[in-house]
């Protein structure tokens, strides 16, 4: 039996590093690789830690269970003219 995935993970504010599992992130999809980033709360400061995503991070994430939501643009309302 293989252990189980955990990711390393750095907080920009207070700069700890941490083992975290699957679970504890969460994956967001954008249109663009700009618009894709991942984020966890940082289990010793407590901060909301955002960062970007590239594919190998989306792949990773993704493969291991992360929730993903996809983000995309509404239909923009029509103009009468």
């Amino acid at each position: 039996m293989s252990a189980p995935t955990r990711f390393k993970a750095s907080c920009p504010d207070c700069r700890s590093t941490a083992e975290l599992d699957p679970d504890a992130f969460r994956l967001a999809l954008g249109r663009t690789s700009e618009r894709t980033y991942y984020s966890f709360t940082c289990p010793s400061c407590g901060a909301a830690v955002r960062k970007r995503a590239g594919e190998r991070i989306v792949e990773a994430l993704t493969g291991a269970g992360v929730r993903t939501m996809r983000l995309h643009l509404g239909q923009q309302p029509s103009t009468v003219a």
